[in-house]
């Protein structure tokens, strides 16, 4: 079974077409939606949705903090992380889950670079940054490191130890699964960028760029 770990805040616009988009997919799966504290909404449209299991934070932790929650909860073989807004589109799980079902690899990105999709240049250029000084750290071969859609063996995943409580969250998973020497097969998937909403910053950069740093260095 496939768990499909959704962070949600602030969502109320695009949740319920991202959920009924997951639902639609035929694969056998559950949906784990963690819900970060929203202000504008969400959770009353969230209290309304059946057949997934919500859970709720108490106070805006971040990204990485829901992700950790849903992995916490989650029971499925196979853990992908799906964004609540609309930018990845659900229909390719069964692609990116079939390497992983058929013991192939215990790990799949969805790559942006090798498919097809709509950047904002800004996030464009800072990706292929942050990909490039974590293939010169960890020794890898990526083409998007900062890709939402990475589809991994739970029981691998919860070995990783993940800490992080927001966006740093990406490089910290990558970083870790290389550090391990794990091999990480990437599949090219479409991607929309929208171009209102975003919540990553120059901050949440110059964070990534330090988290790459430091989980060179941990031992």
């Amino acid at each position: 079974m496939l768990s499909v770990i959704i962070p949600v805040f602030n969502e109320r616009e695009n949740i319920t077409n991202i959920v009924a988009a997951v639902k639609n997919v035929a694969i056998d799966k559950e949906i784990v939606l963690v819900d970060d504290c929203s202000t504008d909404g969400t959770r009353e449209i969230l209290e309304k949705i059946k057949d997934c299991r919500v859970f709720l934070h108490e106070k805006n932790q971040g990204k990485g903090a829901a992700i950790r929650t849903g992995l916490a909860q989650a029971s499925g073989k196979i853990v992908i992380i799906q964004d609540a807004d609309l930018e990845y589109s659900p229909r390719e799980f069964p692609r990116l889950v079939r390497p992983i079902d058929s013991d192939e690899t215990k790990v799949v990105y969805g790559s942006r670079m090798l498919g097809q999709g709509s950047f904002l240049r800004s996030s464009f250029l800072a990706n292929k940054l942050l990909t490039l000084l974590t293939n010169i750290m960890f020794n890898g071969r990526l083409t998007d490191m900062e890709t939402c859609y990475k589809v991994i063996d739970r029981k691998l995943m919860l070995e990783l130890n993940l800490v992080s409580s927001r966006f740093e969250i990406e490089p910290e998973i990558t970083c870790k699964l290389l550090k391990k020497r794990v091999r990480i097969t990437e599949l090219p998937i479409s991607y929309q960028g929208r171009r209102k909403g975003k919540k990553i910053g120059p901050k949440d950069g110059l964070q990534a760029i330090w988290n790459i740093i430091k989980w060179k260095m941990h031992k």
